[in-house]
């Protein structure tokens, strides 16, 4: 086994977190006198950070109300953003596996560092990660490989002997500019098609489809 390291996503991979997404930025929008959208749209929106989801879930017309609607998402987020976040079914138990296999595991977010931490610690906080980190101040966020090869460096593995699993276009791309083995999980926000677009060597389907592809994950080749 080649594998000695896997780097995932949280939101879509490892969290289901959209309906407390989706809720914070409506309650945002809704006290700023915007529309809301509804639950489903937001799978299009997170991905790229939260500046980046008030971007896409403010009207065009609008750009005014960003740092507002920002604040107000940010405090409401802070207080219920574990009201129905949970693991997806059976990662806990993907998790512990690649751990007794002697996987070295990390999480990389493009939520902020700090929520990110926190939902780790109170979701998943049996799992021995090696290094959790979200979006920090001069830290590029995915998909540019800097905080991917940032971990590889601090876990002391190779970028071609680990695995990057997320369930976007950005954690494909994060996986291929890092020189990783790329694996997209079909249970979070976005289409097989766009992981395939974006060069997922591997696809699951389910937590054992997820386990049998790391496991049996081949070297990565080599970062362009």
């Amino acid at each position: 086994m080649h594998l000695r390291a896997a780097l995932f996503d949280l939101d879509g991979t490892l969290l289901d977190s959209l309906h407390d997404i989706g809720a914070a930025m409506n309650h945002a929008l809704a006290h700023h006198g915007l529309p809301v959208h509804p639950l489903a749209d937001y799978r299009r929106f997170v991905g790229e950070g939260v500046r980046m989801l008030v971007s896409r879930a403010v009207p065009a017309h609008r750009e005014e109300a960003h740092e507002a609607v920002l604040a107000t998402y940010r405090a409401f987020y802070a207080e219920h953003m574990l009201d129905h976040t949970r693991p997806y079914p059976g990662v806990r138990e993907v998790l512990a596996r690649l751990a007794d296999e002697g996987v070295k595991l990390a999480v990389l977010s493009n939520k902020t560092d700090a929520v990110t931490r926190e939902m780790v610690a109170a979701l998943l906080p049996d799992v021995r990660f090696g290094a959790v980190y979200g979006e920090r101040v001069g830290v590029p966020r995915k998909p540019d490989p800097t905080a991917a090869l940032g971990i590889a460096a601090e876990l002391g593995v190779a970028p071609g002997d680990c695995a990057f699993i997320g369930d976007t276009a950005v954690d494909m791309d994060t996986a291929r500019a890092a020189g990783m083995y790329s694996v997209g999980v079909t249970w979070g926000f976005r289409e097989v098609e766009e992981l395939q677009a974006h060069g997922a060597r591997a696809l699951a389907q389910t937590a054992d489809e997820l386990l049998q592809a790391l496991l049996g994950a081949p070297r990565a080749a080599t970062r362009p």
